[in-house]
């Protein structure tokens, strides 16, 4: 039985009057010595405890879908099938590109003339398994060449996109980056993004924008891979500015210019987007931070926070003030005071034309109800950086 959806849901409800009705039942039959005594009535009322804390958790992680599955949860998953070397890239093919975690290369565009991918990446795709998460979202289970990844990938395609009126028409592409824990179903199921925009692309006030969300919980035991490619470890970084890009451009008719590509997140997932966008101006034209944060110790399971040296370059100011020339790229900062608002303050200080930063402050706990609501204001704004054609 999975772990998000109404049958396990509704197998947790019953359980907590059971196990009530268990206690009760047994309360007053248990024999056998005072200490034995004690200790069973003690372990019935654990019970009941227990019911009634996984039937809170099951609901919360069914709103909110924190663990996508039985593996991300229990921390068992294995989405790491080798760490190769990521060959550097020819600056002079793909534009200015910063590796922040290994200072080696960096991310061109899928396809690049310097390292074209070895063979074209297609994919078949199915529904989610996913109640929460529209039927018109797609899923397929990409293994990542030059990551060494592997991971499910979902995307939503605009309503235009089957229209014969544009079948000649190739789309922007902006990819969707979850908090920490996280899964490739937040943004559709929680976050109700290709809901809420489909009507404005309808109207024509959001430009028909691809949306993608790979898996980014790649590591076992619930650590944060950061979005980074850390040596001997994961190449994250590589998986979502090489990997996933490749395979939608082999796969759909997705815009393969710099300047029609986007990534946006919240939470772990916002401090993902505002680095990715910076250090790979040639990938990325806009980033989008909901109440994400500068240092990457700021989420304790990090594993890129843990490293001195790694944590510095991935610091999303290090790389404006490091960057050979100011990248090209529009951000949209947003956060509360403490949570984001200041950590957007200070890109916006470091960052020099055509570098441009809009901070906005937000109001609100730090939670999908906030971010949810952001999400058609957002997108109107990512329109007049990237807007329809």
């Amino acid at each position: 039985m999975q772990l998000t959806g109404t049958p396990f849901f509704i197998c947790t409800v019953f359980l907590v009057p059971i196990s009530i009705a268990v206690a009760m039942w047994f309360w007053g039959r248990v024999k056998g010595p005072r200490p034995v005594r004690v200790l069973s009535r003690l372990a019935m009322i654990v019970f009941c405890q227990a019911t009634a804390v996984i039937m809170v958790f099951v609901m919360v992680n069914n709103a909110n879908l924190i663990y996508g599955n039985w593996d991300d949860l229990l921390g068992t998953g294995k989405h790491v099938r080798a760490v190769p070397s990521v060959p550097p890239l020819d600056p002079t093919a793909g534009g200015q590109s910063q590796t922040p975690a290994t200072g080696a290369g960096g991310s061109a565009p899928a396809g690049d003339a310097a390292h074209p991918p070895a063979t074209k990446v297609q994919q078949s795709f199915r529904g989610v398994d996913d109640p929460k998460v529209p039927n018109d979202v797609q899923k397929t289970d990409l293994k990542g060449q030059l990551s060494g990844v592997d991971g499910e990938v979902l995307v939503w395609l605009p309503p235009q996109y089957h229209d014969p009126a544009f079948k000649d028409k190739k789309f922007p592409v902006v990819e969707l980056i979850p908090g920490f824990p996280g899964s490739s179903s937040t943004w559709y199921g929680t976050l109700k993004v290709s809901e809420q925009l489909k009507p404005l692309m309808q109207q024509g006030k959001v430009a028909p924008f691809i949306l993608v969300s790979p898996r980014t919980l790649l590591l076992g035991n619930r650590t944060d891979a950061g979005c980074t490619d850390v040596p001997g470890k994961v190449n994250a970084d590589t998986w979502l500015t090489r990997d996933v890009p490749q395979m939608i451009l082999d796969n759909f008719r997705a815009d393969p210019s710099a300047d029609r590509w986007a990534v946006a997140g919240y939470s772990a997932g916002a401090h993902c987007a505002t680095k990715l966008s910076l250090a790979h101006p040639n990938r990325y034209r806009a980033g989008i931070s909901l109440s994400g944060y500068n240092d990457p110790a700021k989420e304790p399971d990090s594993l890129v926070g843990k490293d001195a040296k790694l944590r510095e370059a991935n610091n999303p100011v290090t790389i404006v003030k490091g960057a050979p020339q100011p990248p090209k790229v529009a951000l949209y900062i947003s956060g509360n005071k403490g949570d984001g608002y200041e950590d957007g303050q200070a890109i916006a200080g470091s960052a020099k034309a055509p570098t441009t930063v809009q901070v906005v402050e937000t109001t609100g706990p730090h939670s999908s109800d906030v971010w949810k609501d952001m999400v058609p204001g957002v997108f109107e704004w990512l329109t007049g950086i990237i807007p329809a054609q």
